[in-house]
Order: C-alpha cells, then sequence, then structure tokens
C-alpha cells in the first residue's frame, strides 16, 4: 500500500470521527435547547403581559430600521412596528441612500415633514441629508443619508436613537405584537444583560394584514420550505442551546435588542465587515471583558420575526456565500477569544465549536465525499462500510431535523394545518438528502470568497407582502 492510499485511509477515518463529532455536538445542543425551551414556555404560560404593559417595569425602546431600497417593503414594516404593543418606543427608518422610492412612499404613507433635531453624532457615519417626523405618527423619524452600508445606517441610528435600549429590525420583516416587551423584559429583570434576540421565521406565503402575520399558511416554493425546517433547527436548537450555557456568538441583524450605551463603547457597528450581526455580539464580550464589566447575551425562542427569504436558487446561494464570508470575517476580526478562558464558555466551547464545525466544515465535508468515492472506487473501503457511514450521517442530519419541527408542534404549533405539518417533516427528510450538500457548496464559495477577499452584499429580489 502506498503512502498516498494510507493518508487516503486515514483522513477518511478522521472524516467519520468528524461527522460524528459535529452530530454528537448538535445532539447534545438539542437536548439543553429542549429543557430551555420546556422551562421558559412554562414561564411564559404564567407571564402576566399586561401587568407588564401598565406596570411601568420597561425601558423605553429606539426601534432602527436600515433600508435600501425598500419601497415593495417599508411601509408594511413601519406599519407593522408602529402596531407594537410597547409602552413607550420610538421608530428610526434610515434610508441608506435609496435610489428607488423608498423616501417618497413613506412621506406618502406616513406625512412626513422635516424636523429639527438635535444628537450626538458618537459614532462615526457618512453624511445625514435631511431628518423627517411623521405628523401622524410623532413616534416616526426616518433618516436620508448618503450610502454607506448597512452596519453605517444602523450607526447613524444609534446617533439619533434617545432612548438606553435599541433594536434593529430589517425592513423586510414584521415583528409579532409582544415580541419587544418579552425580549426587554431580559433588561429590566438583569442588569448585566447587553443583548438579546428572538427567532427569525420565514413570512413567504404568510396571509399579512396592518403589518401583522394574521394566517400561517406554508409556501409552495421549494427553496422557502428548506429554509423554514433550516430556520427551526438554527434557533429553536442551536441558539438556544448556546444561550442556555452563557456561549452565545451571534444574535440575528433581522431582530436583536442592545443596550445602546454599550454598544457606543464597543465603537457601534464595522463598516468593513458583511457580518456585522456576529461581529458586533464578539466585540461586545470583549469591550465588556476590558472595561471589567460583568454582561451576558440571551436569546428567547418565542418572541418572532418574520422575514422574507430569498425564494430562488440564485439568491439563496448569494446569501448563503455572504453569511459564510460573513462569518470567517467575525471569527477572525476577533480570533483572541480563540480559547481564550477569560471568555468562558464563548472562548473556550462556542468559538472553537464555530471555528472548526461551522467556518471549516464545508470545506472538511465536500473533501470528504470526494475523498470516500475515491477510496471506495480505489478498493480502499468497503461498500457496506461507506452505505452504513452514508446511511448513520443522514439519518442524523434527519433526526435534528425533525426533533426541530417536534419542539415547533409541542410548544408553539405555528402550522395549524396537518397536511403543512407532514409536508415540513417530508423536507426535514430530502433536506439531508439534497440540500445539506448544495448548501455546504455555497458555504465552501464562501469560504474561497473570504480568503480571496471578494464578493458583497449581492442583491435579494423583494416582494410586497401577501395581504390577501
Amino acid at each position: 500500500m502506498s503512502s498516498g492510499q494510507v493518508l487516503i485511509i486515514f483522513y477518511s477515518v478522521f472524516i467519520i470521527l468528524y461527522f460524528l463529532a459535529i452530530n454528537l455536538s448538535y445532539l447534545l445542543l438539542v437536548v439543553i435547547s429542549f429543557f430551555g425551551i420546556r422551562r421558559i414556555s412554562l414561564m411564559e404560560k404564567i407571564a402576566d403581559r399586561d401587568l407588564s404593559f401598565r406596570s411601568g417595569f420597561f425601558k423605553p425602546l429606539s426601534i432602527i430600521v436600515p433600508a435600501y431600497n425598500e419601497e415593495s417593503t417599508i411601509v408594511e414594516t413601519v406599519r407593522s412596528t408602529l402596531a407594537l404593543r410597547y409602552p413607550d418606543y420610538e421608530v428610526i427608518v434610515v434610508s441608506d441612500g435609496s435610489t428607488d422610492q423608498t423616501i417618497k412612499v413613506l412621506e406618502e404613507a406616513f406625512i412626513l415633514k422635516p424636523g429639527f433635531f438635535s444628537y450626538r453624532a458618537e459614532l462615526t457615519t457618512k453624511k445625514i441629508n435631511n431628518i423627517y417626523r411623521s405628523i401622524a405618527h410623532p413616534n416616526l423619524i426616518v433618516i436620508d443619508k448618503e450610502n454607506g452600508g448597512k452596519s453605517d445606517a444602523l450607526n447613524a441610528g444609534i446617533n439619533v436613537a434617545q432612548y438606553p435600549l435599541f433594536c434593529n429590525i430589517d425592513s423586510d420583516s414584521l415583528v409579532d405584537s409582544d415580541a419587544l416587551l418579552k425580549v426587554t423584559d431580559l433588561f429590566v429583570k438583569d442588569w448585566r444583560v447587553i443583548a438579546a434576540g428572538g427567532t427569525i421565521r420565514a413570512a413567504n406565503g404568510a396571509l399579512i394584514e396592518n403589518g401583522k402575520v394574521k394566517a400561517l399558511r406554508l409556501s409552495k416554493k421549494f427553496w422557502v420550505r428548506f429554509q423554514i425546517v433550516e430556520y427551526l433547527r438554527a434557533f429553536l436548537f442551536g441558539r438556544a442551546g448556546w444561550s442556555a450555557i452563557g456561549g452565545l456568538l451571534i444574535l440575528s441583524g433581522a431582530f436583536s435588542v442592545f443596550r445602546r450605551k454599550a454598544v457606543i463603547a464597543a465603537g457601534g457597528y464595522r463598516t468593513n465587515t458583511i457580518g456585522e450581526d456576529m461581529e458586533l455580539v464578539l466585540r461586545l464580550q470583549r469591550t465588556m471583558k476590558k472595561i471589567k464589566r460583568p454582561y451576558r447575551v440571551l436569546f428567547l425562542a418565542d418572541p418572532v420575526c418574520w422575514t422574507q427569504v430569498p425564494e430562488t436558487y440564485r439568491g439563496l446561494k448569494t446569501q448563503r456565500r455572504r453569511w459564510q464570508r460573513g462569518l470567517a470575517e467575525s471569527l477572525f476580526l476577533n480570533f483572541d477569544m480563540f480559547l481564550n478562558p477569560r471568555y468562558g464558555a464563548v472562548g473556550m466551547i462556542s468559538f472553537p465549536f464555530f471555528l472548526f464545525f461551522e467556518f471549516m466544515g464545508p470545506l472538511i465535508e465536500t473533501s470528504g465525499y470526494l475523498i470516500l468515492i475515491y477510496a471506495l472506487a480505489q478498493g480502499l473501503i468497503n461498500w457496506p462500510f461507506a452505505l452504513l457511514f452514508f446511511a448513520a450521517a443522514i439519518m442524523l442530519g434527519v433526526l435534528l431535523s425533525t426533533a426541530a419541527l417536534l419542539v415547533e408542534e409541542i410548544f408553539y404549533r405555528s402550522y395549524p394545518k396537518l397536511r403543512d405539518v407532514i409536508i415540513l417533516f417530508a423536507f426535514a427528510v430530502l433536506e439531508n438528502c439534497f440540500y445539506r450538500q448544495v448548501h455546504s457548496w455555497w458555504r465552501l464559495l464562501g469560504i474561497i470568497d473570504f480568503v480571496f477577499k471578494r464578493g458583497g452584499w449581492g442583491t435579494l429580489s423583494r416582494q410586497r407582502f401577501d395581504s390577501h
């Protein structure tokens, strides 16, 4: 046996051990998440949101909505935000140099007038051209600024924000009416909380009325159904599990709440990365350690933000390449956290996990498929063993996806129709036989983009929210 053949056998064994390690890690997160979600769900049943609303035990909130060429969805998003059930808040829409009719449709829908605003530019941003206030809704502010990217738009919104907490919501997203009360309650109960987030779900196909999800209908789009299963697994198990052990690295850029002073102390959103949400959460934790302030970063599975997800192969591919590049940038910009005990579970557990499994995973998984196929062709590995390995890998993936759907059915039952639930379970199986492999290829392209410093945000076609 040649040295090359020996190397291939050793690498094949490594691939097998790698697959076992990553799937066992996910299964452990499943167990941790399940009990955490059950505990929070039981507490939520006895929570009195009306009392929270009336008692004054809340913190005023600024909601920042960055928008670039979002004329098709921005009005519904703002209506949804203005309809949120929260005692004292302001909505700040930041048009980041939009070249379409974003400002115009906002003017027509909410009767905007230029206003005088005094604020401290604590974070450096591109030039602000004008600031408007709505006559119909005095708590609605619209900023028209030069294009600087999403991070720059968020920083501009933070500068204008007048309240101690701020929430960033994407302009193609809708938030459940009680979502903010649930998330900000964490800040009221624990002064150490500096950031918290909720669950993101696909709004594609849902019935939307007056900025609210009235009925959740399963989208007929092939790629959307895969993403529904994927989002449930990522949030109900991934982030819920990491939050339970104090190892949360990322909060969704579509729906997160932060302490304004903590974010300013950390320097705001970094404008030279496309993974601004994860990078900020990591840098916040580094900043808190540097100034020796106790902190917590938390996730709640119940507060839901509904967003439009890509419906086409091209759109989804572009998004996932961008996400993988953003993950890589965030990790390497904060690499001093890796295996650093001063950061606790983040440094010793979650950061290594994201580096070896989430960042390197696509490279190892794709090369593993190729090596195993070559080893089979050369007779270095017998067919029964290879088939058993592939079957085990697929079944473990199916177990994780179906477990996420079961948790959704047990605690939330968002999809009332049995037919929709059966279809999602079918896609949970198909996902591991097709989507997972394609997704790994897209993420591998994202790694290549990161290495060669290429690629940007790309474009995502927006559809008007369904109101029929």
